[in-house]
């Protein structure tokens, strides 16, 4: 049916991977010029709220890393040549939080940015320099081109999760300490209990990188650490403990100022818990040994066990693991230490992240992180809002 004679109205929009995500692409040009009128147009075209949790009337896919819609416009920062914001849509819920990014979304920036003209690119590989709007951070990606000057889509790069192969894209996070809170450590403590209204205290370490994060031990819980996302979603008890520290530790952190508050910002703090280095499933059916990876982590996202780990949260986790005394580094496989990089087990393998911390006077400081990541253009045209 033609566009003009369909009801309701319609916007350019492209469809793409990014990682083990999926989101809406938008030029800013496009939509509104008040952020807050871009909100039913995501709920809208994603199909939230929807109290059967599956979106089956947008583009939505009913779960957190495939409810998600970036937007992109030409920078005008010296350091940067595009400035992006990210959107994380609610499932069932009629709320859309522009708290914290996407790392997995963050590799699909570049390539779109090429592909769109908005950075102009030659030789046989790119750079682009992103601003990421939610977090005032810059991520650099690079990526090769094709003859054409296209980004290239095939390659040779597996990533835990994504089916088949794809071209290489380099993300390095710069400075990535403070993203949402001003600080790499928001309490200024490595490690403390926080007290969590019906479930009594709990020891976690608060880190803020990339994303800010929550760190539990996963025997503080009662897990292994090994648990797979399925497993997960039936311990009802544990996810309700599991979120009500989330709350608590959001107030600890500054994010929120009640847990009241807190319960409305579901995309951040992300909250994980750690385990040191076993033997594990995947959904690959591939298992996890223990001597491949230096440490567990299972992270909940939006409610939702994640399937693999935000790469916001692995990159806070690598940092975080850097920073003696946290839970993490407690869990860290001794020789990792002496290693630029760490690799961490999770739901669908191995990710391997960088993680550059040094100690100076002032405490610690994170210097960057950096990972590999696939991303494809699905399609491109117009996504329809109802009328």
């Amino acid at each position: 049916m033609p566009p003009a004679l369909c009801a309701g109205r319609s916007l350019p929009a492209v469809f793409m991977r990014g990682g083990t995500s999926r989101a809406i692409m938008f030029h800013r040009r496009d939509l509104p010029a008040a952020q807050e009128d871009w909100v039913p147009i995501f709920l809208a075209a994603m199909g939230s709220p929807d109290p059967y949790g599956r979106q089956l009337d947008g583009m939505g896919g009913g779960i957190s890393s495939l409810s998600k819609i970036c937007v992109l416009s030409p920078s005008t920062r010296a350091d940067a040549d595009v400035d992006y914001t990210f959107a994380q849509v609610q499932i069932t819920e009629a709320r859309v939080d522009f708290r914290g990014n996407c790392g997995n979304m963050s590799s699909a920036v570049g390539p779109f940015a090429v592909q769109e003209g908005i950075v102009r690119a030659t030789g046989d590989q790119a750079v682009v320099r992103i601003f990421n709007t939610n977090t005032q951070k810059l991520i650099h990606a690079t990526f090769p081109l094709t003859e054409t000057g296209a980004p290239a889509e095939r390659g040779d790069l597996v990533i835990p999760g994504v089916t088949g192969a794809g071209a290489p894209v380099r993300l390095e996070f710069r400075d990535p300490g403070g993203s949402v809170t001003g600080r790499l450590l928001p309490s200024g403590k490595v490690r403390e209990r926080l007290d969590v209204a019906g479930f009594g205290s709990i020891e976690v370490s608060m880190v803020d990188a990339a994303n800010p994060c929550v760190f539990l031990r996963a025997a503080d819980l009662g897990l292994r650490g090994t648990e797979m996302p399925g497993e997960l979603d039936g311990m009802k008890a544990v996810l309700d403990r599991i979120q009500a520290v989330r709350r608590a530790a959001s107030v600890a952190m500054g994010i929120a100022a009640s847990v009241e508050e807190a319960a409305s910002i579901n995309h951040v703090p992300m909250i994980g818990f750690i385990a040191p280095p076993g033997d594990a499933p995947s959904l690959s059916g591939q298992p996890v040994a223990a001597g491949e990876i230096d440490l567990t982590a299972r992270f909940i996202s939006s409610g939702q066990p994640h399937r693999a780990l935000p790469l916001t949260a692995s990159l806070c986790t690598a940092i975080a693991a850097r920073i003696e005394g946290t839970l993490v580094a407690e869990a860290l496989r001794p020789e990792a230490a002496a290693r630029e990089t760490i690799r961490i087990g999770m739901p669908s393998g191995i990710l391997v992240v960088g993680a550059d911390v040094v100690r100076g006077a002032d405490g610690f400081v994170a210097r960057g992180g950096s990972f590999y990541r696939t991303a494809r253009r699905l399609f491109d045209g117009r996504v329809f809002i109802p009328g």
